[in-house]
């Protein structure tokens, strides 16, 4: 089906991805987890996944987290995360994903539902660079909240 060379290019390009995520969601529960926020899992867990949940504790938190994300996006940055209904969940939730490829879960997104106890989830990250300055972003975000629902 002439995909060969896209098919290798996946398999050459994955391990790498895959530790730029896993370096960048280190990066995230480490920053948070220092910040006094739950997050699984652990810093110092053995065992890392390509998911990052940070328990934020209020909407005004998610949503600001979210909107830095989008805002330190490579695509579609000016956008602004809002919550909304979404089928399969039975709260609004809030999403962010300024991402190449619609959909994508290799490059850095974050969501969470709007309900207790407010954990947002980043997955991907295809460069630890950008998730630093997503992490930097989303901390300094996360501690000026004020008036964020009314803003949406």
């Amino acid at each position: 089906m002439n995909q060969n060379r896209l098919m290798y290019q996946g398999l050459f390009l994955a391990p790498q991805m895959v530790g730029e995520a896993m370096k960048g969601n280190y990066l995230l529960a480490y920053t948070f987890a220092a910040l006094g926020y739950p997050v699984n899992p652990p810093p110092e867990a053995t065992q890392r996944d390509v998911i990052q949940a940070i328990q934020l504790g209020t909407a005004e938190k998610l949503i600001a987290f979210c909107r830095a994300v989008q805002r330190h996006s490579p695509v579609e940055a000016y956008l602004d995360p809002v919550p909304a209904t979404t089928p399969g969940y039975d709260c609004p939730l809030v999403m962010a994903g300024g991402t190449f490829v619609e959909g994508s879960t290799a490059e850095l997104s974050a969501d969470g539902p709007l309900r207790e106890p407010y954990t947002v989830y980043c997955q991907g990250g295809t460069h630890w660079g950008h998730v630093a300055l997503v992490a930097e972003a989303t901390a300094a975000a996360v501690g000026s909240t004020a008036g964020l629902l009314s803003t949406g």
